[in-house]
């Protein structure tokens, strides 16, 4: 029992099921309604078993760092074997693409690409810096085209929309959260932008990047595609998106840094509920 409680930890549920999360948000989004969940259920599926096959795949990796770092978790501690990580890795990656399958070729081909991405991320992408950023963050755009691909409206401008956002804000945050972990990345051999160009540089970076994202959240508004409720909410996301991001350039310590990280997640929380609302309700 303790073994099998020690595998069920390598999954760490509670990302995967997120990730499936937004998958069905951006379902909903781009069909513009609820659909049912025999169209739903796949998706959902797919992308949590990718997700999970992940999050064992790091554990697996990860494991002599972590017998330093994390010498409590399932690997390091003995509770979890490295042939565990090895098999579930795999097998959650069938079950995730074998509900692609379900689907049709272009979300089997998808979900192909964001489990090599993820496993490449894993295996050598953490210590790559900028390229590691921007795998993570592709990962998390490619949630909400997922879900698209999963209603048949791979095109819906409104889904890339979001995409694009969840994009721009992961990646600022990857870079925003490498500043405030400079030391420790540089013991681990790491790449990242702070590391190379520093803190202030990394932040700066960052901050464009929320910028971007204010940017393109107007497009919703400028080219008519959702009506004045999501007007409303985003003037007051934006605004409270601008206000962390400030408080995070400003910040003078990685305390504060990441405090200010963490605020800014409701702000893109936030944005979620926006397109969502605006989406179902005045479309």
């Amino acid at each position: 029992m303790k073994r099998i409680k020690a595998i069920l930890q390598l999954f760490r549920i509670e990302l995967p099921l997120a990730a499936g999360i937004c998958t069905l948000i951006g379902a909903t989004i781009s069909a513009g309604r609820l659909p049912s969940w025999g169209i739903l259920l796949p998706g959902f599926l797919c992308v949590f078993f990718v997700s999970s096959s992940a999050m064992i795949s790091n554990d697996y990796f990860d494991l002599e760092t972590d017998r330093v770092n994390a010498p409590d978790r399932p690997l390091p501690s003995g509770h979890a074997l490295p042939k565990d990580a090895v098999l579930f890795t795999f097998l959650t990656a069938s079950l995730g693409l074998a509900a692609a399958a379900r689907i049709n070729l272009t979300a089997l081909l998808v979900a192909l690409i964001f489990w090599t991405i993820g496993f490449l991320y894993n295996w050598k992408g953490k210590s790559a810096g900028f390229i590691g950023n921007l795998m993570v963050s592709a990962c998390v755009g490619i949630m909400f085209i997922f879900g698209a691909i999963v209603v048949g409206h791979l095109w819906n401008p409104v889904i890339w929309t979001l995409a694009s956002l969840a994009f721009c804000f992961d990646l600022g945050e990857e870079i925003a959260a490498d500043a405030m972990d400079v030391e420790g990345d540089r013991l681990r051999g790491s790449h990242s932008i702070a590391i190379l160009k520093g803190r202030r540089a990394a932040l700066s970076i960052s901050g464009f990047l929320f910028g971007l994202f204010v940017l393109i959240s107007l497009f919703p508004v400028i080219f008519r595609w959702l009506g004045m409720l999501y007007f409303f909410l985003l003037l007051v996301m934006d605004g409270y998106i601008i206000f962390c991001t400030l408080k995070l350039l400003r910040s003078q310590t990685a305390q504060a840094g990441r405090f200010w990280i963490r605020w800014n997640y409701l702000g893109v929380s936030f944005c979620l509920l926006a397109f969502m609302l605006a989406s179902m309700l005045m479309r």
